[in-house]
């Protein structure tokens, strides 16, 4: 990613624009020979950076100062490069082509972090843990079923950078203001000839079409529809790495951590989150920026204007960037979650007396026991289990209480029937293996030759 945001990608890529224009003329009969076109690919990647700065403290225009160095090393192709095109040309062509290939980058690792997130999610299952509305107590969950939703926000994530990458089109051959007069000009009226010359630029670099209208640029909402992508990206890889700090401070889950990692310079034994948080704060900078090529469009005058160029080289680059860096950490996050069963088990053993009232009260019932009478008890009952373990610090005695109760016509045995954790995660172990069986697993075989690192071992 920080080689293709480059200024040796920019500039090479500027010069395969320039010979695949030069190209396309050629075969619709200007006068551009192979010989040009040869000279041209013989110093395609070979730039003489220096007599680039040069003309540009000389001319104050980068594509000029590029086209006159690529002229001194072809003297011969000199009269014919740049022939009829702006300067968006090259710069607006060129982004989009880095654009599409950032996306390319980000879908493989969006895939790899979804496939670490998966044998994290089917190892874990069936592992019973706390849920949590408002982050209090809830009914319970997996371990497994949670990760679930991690990876369902990374798999929409996913189809949404497919959809972007694959709906993106070359700026093409427009002209100074999008109406290809000068090209007109050169085929002498021939429209056809204007048309053809847009489709053989995008065959060469790899694109289905051009957009069919532009002004001088295209479309600034282009920026703005990918930036939003990427947003989606950071808004989901928070929200896991959210989630990861509250399970590290309920010490039930925690991000990797190495053997002679330091915490705190202060508090030598603090494990603090700091991937999770370096997540969270790159993400919050990708979701701001993505305001700047939305206002960004929504200010270009007319056919165009320059108030979008500085902002435009600072923020896509960096939105990329960040993007990249995020799905790195939270892959390697993913990689070595460690899962504390027993602080887990511990959380679940203190809250489950409350969660197996209504059971409890179905089984008093069916024994005989009144409801509405019973209902009010294990009400009273457990506001003072509740303030024995919050003011007294206290373990929860719910069930006791209940047991020496003679109206719920139970003894400690039944009761503690209802106390198994698996009888309250409903569908969970299900739902993960449905889940990535019918979702997943076809996801990642159908794209698998983008997947940075391969792993076959997703078997439920």
């Amino acid at each position: 990613m920080l080689y293709l945001f480059s200024p040796d990608m920019k500039f090479r890529t500027w010069r395969r624009l320039w010979i695949a224009l030069a190209r396309a003329e050629m075969k619709l009969g200007l006068p551009v020979t192979q010989e040009q076109i040869d000279e041209m690919e013989t110093f395609r990647d070979n730039i003489n950076y220096d007599r680039a700065e040069e003309y540009e403290k000389k001319l104050r225009h980068d594509v000029m100062a590029h086209i006159h160095a690529f002229g001194e090393q072809c003297p011969n192709a000199m009269p014919i490069i740049h022939l009829g095109a702006t300067s968006c040309y090259v710069t607006d062509n060129t982004d989009i082509i880095i654009m599409r290939d950032g996306l390319r980058i980000i879908a493989g690792k969006l895939l790899s972090a979804i496939e670490k997130l998966s044998e994290f999610a089917l190892k874990y299952r069936s592992l019973p843990t706390l849920g949590f509305t408002h982050f209090q107590p809830a009914q319970l969950t997996t371990v497994g079923k949670r990760a679930t939703l991690w990876i369902q926000d990374l798999a929409m994530d996913f189809e949404e950078v497919m959809y972007r990458s694959s709906t993106l089109k070359l700026l093409g051959s427009k002209g100074t203001t999008g109406t290809q007069a000068s090209f007109l000009e050169l085929f002498e009226g021939d429209h056809d000839k204007v048309k053809k010359l847009e489709e053989l630029i995008a065959e060469d670099m790899g694109f289905d079409e051009c957009y069919p209208v532009s002004g001088q640029t295209y479309s600034r909402k282009v920026d703005s529809f990918v930036l939003n992508t990427l947003s989606g990206i950071a808004q989901s890889a928070s929200k896991f790495a959210t989630d990861i700090r509250l399970l590290s401070h309920l010490k039930e889950v925690e991000e990797p951590f190495e053997k002679g990692q330091v915490g705190s310079s202060a508090m030598p034994y603090k494990r603090n989150p700091m991937r999770s948080e370096r997540i969270c704060s790159l993400a919050r900078y990708v979701i701001a920026d993505a305001q700047n090529p939305a206002f960004t469009e929504a200010t270009q005058w007319l056919e165009r204007t320059l108030d979008d160029s500085a902002n435009k080289r600072i923020s896509i680059p960096e939105a990329f960037l960040c993007i990249d860096a995020i799905l790195n950490i939270l892959i390697n996050i993913a990689s070595g979650l460690t899962v504390h069963e027993k602080v887990i088990e511990k959380h679940i053993r203190e809250e489950l007396p409350f969660m197996a009232t209504e059971n409890i009260l179905m089984d008093a019932v069916k024994a005989g026991g009144n409801r509405q009478i019973l209902h009010e008890k294990i009400r009273r009952y457990s506001i003072i289990a509740g303030n024995r373990v919050k003011e007294e610090g206290l373990q929860n005695n719910l069930i006791d209480l209940i047991a020496e109760d003679p109206d719920f016509m139970l003894d400690r045995e039944k009761l503690l029937k209802n106390m198994d954790p698996g009888l309250y995660i409903g569908r969970a172990p299900k739902q993960v293996e449905e889940y990535i069986e019918s979702s997943i697993r076809p996801l990642l075989e159908k794209h698998k030759d983008i997947i940075p690192e391969k792993n076959d071992s997703l078997k439920v």
